[in-house]
């Protein structure tokens, strides 16, 4: 090894030797998602879990890096693909599991399911089924947090293919007008259900659509949850400094399905290309990061993935054992109460 390269890994060693907890806590729930997904696959398999269900599973370092950048009272709105980013945020994986089988227990009292996850307590503010719906929601939240003089941010996650939908030209229009304190996260998976993002949009660079909005376009690897984290973090002191918003395209790729009922997604996606995405698992990454600054070893991962395990099928047991909602449940929550 020449003098350079045993330098430049000495001052990465020793930059990174502070985060050694940090890195941990991200590997591990890291494992956690990509665990509770699988579990997750194998009761929708068998008739455990019902309705849609989008897995998650080679996106976790978008969802565990923007959550370590933000505060317990920022706004959190997703998408119908929201597992990762529930579990990251800090729901139990007890609650988010029981309301994938449709149980009483579920964070949504089990009338939501896999698409619908909400914690008002932890400003998950739901996953929303209609392409594109929460996207003016996440900058109503910001419009409120700086109606009210907070320095609250708020942070939407929504697909590639909702940018050529017109609700997000009109609300990153408002949020870059109005100077929002908004955070929008486009979770470039490369495939809008089956089609590709180059069959769909004039310009497969989506981060250049924030200059139409006078906000700054970021391009971000979505495999290293240290670049998510980084771009995360400039994009918040942005907003909690009144600049207002960012938009960050996040390339990712999903190892799965659009959905369970596209579990192998042969049709459209080539094994080549499944194959060179797996030599990207954010997981890996951030493994072989540890590795290489000593920070983790055969032992260290055995034990975080025995916690996982652990905690997922005791999530599972929670789930199974949990009562159905009763059918007294049936017309509550349909309306907000009225007020006077």
């Amino acid at each position: 090894m020449s003098g350079t390269s045993e330098r430049t890994n000495r001052k990465r060693a020793s930059s990174d030797a502070p985060f050694a907890d940090q890195y941990r806590d991200w590997l591990r729930m890291m494992l956690l998602i990509r665990r509770f997904e699988e579990r997750a696959g194998e009761a929708y398999a068998v008739g455990q879990i019902g309705g849609f269900c989008h897995l998650y599973i080679g996106q976790e370092a978008i969802a565990v890096g923007t959550m370590a950048a933000l505060r317990p009272d920022d706004y959190v709105v997703s998408a119908y693909r929201e597992h990762g980013q529930a579990l990251a945020r800090g729901m139990t994986a007890r609650s988010v599991m029981a309301e994938l089988f449709g149980k009483a227990t579920g964070c949504s009292g089990g009338k939501g399911g896999s698409m619908h996850l909400f914690d008002i307590s932890l400003g998950f503010m739901g996953g929303h089924g209609i392409v594109g719906g929460q996207i003016p929601l996440g900058a109503g939240f910001a419009w409120a947090a700086k109606y009210r003089g907070t320095d609250q941010v708020s942070i939407c996650f929504f697909g590639e293919a909702a940018v050529n939908i017109g609700a997000f030209h009109e609300a990153l229009n408002m949020a870059g007008l109005w100077k929002l304190p908004a955070i929008f996260v486009i979770e470039n998976n490369g495939y809008g259900m089956g089609t590709s993002v180059a069959r769909a949009a004039a310009t497969t660079d989506l981060h250049t659509r924030a200059a139409s909005y006078a906000m700054p376009g970021v391009l971000v690897d979505g495999q290293d949850v240290v670049a998510v984290k980084e771009a995360t973090d400039a994009a918040v002191a942005r907003a909690r400094a009144g600049e207002g918003p960012t938009l960050l395209e996040i390339r990712t790729f999903r190892f799965v399905g659009h959905s369970m009922s596209d579990a192998a997604s042969g049709t459209y996606r080539s094994k080549e290309e499944l194959d060179e995405s797996r030599q990207r698992d954010p997981i890996a990454l951030l493994e072989a990061r540890m590795r290489d600054l000593g920070q983790l070893d055969d032992t260290g991962l055995e034990a975080l993935e025995a916690e996982v395990a652990a905690e997922v099928a005791d999530s599972v047991q929670f789930a199974e054992e949990s009562p159905d909602p009763s059918p007294d449940e049936l017309f509550n929550d349909v309306y907000a109460p009225e007020t006077r």
